[in-house]
């Protein structure tokens, strides 16, 4: 994986910050990207106030011969040929310097793929940052006075000396509610993220940012089942084959969207696809017999590996210092474990199945979304003055179920979208004054997240509910979530990774497949599996929908040293007065005496964020 960096002032004096000199500079920027930069391709340019710079070029590309620098990291390609075919002889980065001088602001908008580039034109006194449509690369930013820097991480920016790096409290409690710090946020206040499918401009000081490109559901009525399961197999089988070579492997969970990946990798390599697997000797969590059936069926030559509480104890403070912010989900662990397998056994790529509940509708909520929203078919006057009069109003204690059925089914679907789909997220299921501390709680927005979820829910025109459903996992269970977990721990065991299923073929197909077909009478993707029903193996194309959750909950019973290590965590965070102590002391008495498993989860998503608040206390010192 590769990783970008740069600063832009078009005064001439913007950049020599602290006597810095502007080598010194981007090649501490250049240091906080890669643990080791010397001895390697790591091309840089320099100009008074500006510079641009990149590590691992090999899976990156720079055009720096022009009045027009371009930085490029991933893997991008365009919908004219003759900017592929510039690709080809002399790299991306001059291809898209060719797209911009065609197209000036508008280049992005023509480029396909994963990437994340910076572009800075000299002439013109202008720089532009994007990423791609998906959020597979991301892009951070500050502005400090005239000057602009960014970087594929937050880290490479704090190491130039006109920034700062802040904690935001904001970003903690962001971090808290989703176990991740959303974009456009940061966990720092001076920085920001870059959107998926959103560039910036800055020119005479100041920056904009615009969203380049929407999806268009533009659902197809008319086409045949046949036809349509005959498309999705010709896109998605182009993907992989674009996307694979000898050296490519890939992840095989048993899930559907693993096995159909790692199925049609093995139609271009046949007899020859090499698959990883993760097991977990845990009721409840170990999966590896539906990745056994998928590696039968495809003739994959398949590798298993069972992470133990030993291996989590070994990685987990690795873990959480190498991503530059907070990062809760613990399925990290197992994604780690079995990218540093593959790279261990030679493999170069993995290729991972992220992305097809979201595009295709598979996950429970979207269906159960659907019956809520039956409600708003009743009048709404019926509705306030009789309907919840009658049944929001029960005495507490009431045990006659039914009645208590029908209550929480009205008090839930009177929630709107989409804030109704975090219900069963702690944060809205306690009583945050008692669980916060006072400063804490008076210092944040409660309902940011909300403001977010809304953002992205109402950021397409002309969609159905459960496409923009869609739309927001897009950004908020993908981009932020699920691709910065796999991307972040493939980087540190060295091997890349990219991802079929958000081939943006492969987007624009799912945007066209209508709504009911997706999701029909509340069986979760429906059209996917009637499409790949003669591909996939039928106990695959059955199988209960689980997780890839690592059983850290339990094991927390009965690792001694992995629980130590967990309490110890939270005891020291305890005086950084995010929560009430009483708390703090409550959840792990739950944990041990009530559901080990669920408050296992929020005894994880606290000690990642102790652990990583340790490893980057001294992020931007040192300048």
């Amino acid at each position: 994986m590769s990783g970008l960096c740069g600063y832009v002032s078009f005064n001439q004096h913007g950049s020599n910050h602290n006597n810095a000199t502007s080598t010194d500079v981007i090649t501490r920027m250049l240091g906080q990207l890669s643990p080791d930069i010397t001895g390697k391709n790591n091309p840089v340019w320099q100009s008074e106030g500006c510079a641009l710079g990149v590590v691992n070029a090999d899976n990156a590309a720079e055009s720096f011969e022009s009045d027009v620098k371009v930085v490029i990291s991933g893997s991008p390609y365009w919908q004219e040929a003759e900017f592929n075919q510039v690709a080809t002889r002399e790299g991306a980065a001059a291809a898209f310097v060719a797209v911009y001088r065609r197209f000036g602001q508008d280049a992005v908008t023509h480029t396909k793929g994963e990437f994340s580039l910076a572009l800075i034109d000299t002439q013109q006194r202008i720089a532009l940052l994007a990423i791609d449509r998906i959020g597979i690369q991301s892009m951070a930013y500050a502005v400090t006075g005239d000057t602009l820097v960014f970087g594929t991480t937050t880290n490479a920016i704090a190491a130039h000396p006109a920034t700062t790096a802040t904690i935001d409290d904001q970003g903690i409690y962001h971090y808290l509610y989703f176990h991740m710090v959303p974009s456009p946020g940061t966990i720092y206040k001076e920085q920001q993220k870059l959107l998926p499918s959103e560039h910036l401009v800055f020119s005479d000081g100041a920056a904009k940012t615009t969203i380049y490109w929407r999806p268009s559901f533009s659902e197809v009525q008319h086409a045949s089942l046949s036809q349509l399961s005959d498309e999705l197999k010709q896109v998605l089988g182009s993907a992989v084959r674009r996307l694979s070579s000898e050296n490519t492997g890939a992840f095989l969970s048993g899930g559907i969207d693993s096995s159909s990946v790692a199925g049609l990798l093995s139609q271009v390599y046949p007899g020859e696809a090499r698959t990883y697997s993760i097991g977990f000797n845990a009721e409840g969590y170990d999966e590896i017999e539906y990745a056994r059936i998928a590696a039968n069926h495809f003739k994959l030559k398949s590798h298993e590996y069972y992470v133990t509480p030993d291996d989590v104890l070994d990685a987990v403070q690795n873990i959480a210092e190498y991503y530059d912010e907070p990062y809760g989900n613990s399925s990290a662990v197992p994604a780690y474990y079995c990218a540093r397998f593959a790279k261990q056994d030679g493999v170069d790529t993995l290729l991972a199945g992220d992305g097809g509940d979201e595009l295709f509708a598979g996950n429970a909520r979207y269906a159960k979304q659907g019956i809520f929203e039956y409600y708003n078919i009743i009048p709404q006057f019926l509705r306030r003055a009789l309907v919840e009069p009658l049944f929001t109003r029960l005495p507490k204690g009431m045990a006659i179920t039914p009645l208590r059925k029908i209550s929480s089914y009205i008090e839930q679907a009177r929630v709107p979208l989409p804030k109704r789909l975090e219900s069963y997220n702690f944060f809205e299921r306690v009583d945050l004054k008692a669980t916060l501390s006072d400063e804490f709680y008076h210092h944040v927005n409660k309902d940011a997240p909300e403001s977010l979820m809304r953002s992205a829910y109402e950021g397409v025109d002309d969609a159905s509910t459960l496409n923009r459903m869609l739309y927001l996992d897009w950004k908020q269970t993908l981009a932020d979530n699920d691709i910065r977990k796999v991307n972040k721990m493939c980087q540190l065991a060295g091997i890349n990774v990219a991802y079929p299923m958000l081939d943006q073929d492969v987007v624009a197909f799912s945007t066209q497949i209508p709504s009911p077909l997706k999701l029909k009478k509340h069986q979760l993707r429906y059209f996917y599996k009637a499409a790949m029903k003669d591909f996939l193996p039928s106990e695959i194309i059955n199988k209960k929908k689980h997780g890839f959750g690592l059983p850290f909950g339990v094991w927390l019973l009965t690792s001694p040293k992995l629980k130590e290590l967990a309490y110890d965590s939270i005891a020291d965070f305890r005086s950084r007065g995010y929560f009430k102590g009483a708390f703090l002391d409550q959840i792990m008495q739950q944990h041990e005496n009530e559901h080990a498993a669920y408050y296992g989860e929020l005894v994880w998503v606290i000690m990642m964020l102790e652990l990583w608040l340790k490893a980057h206390q001294s992020v931007g010192q040192g300048k």
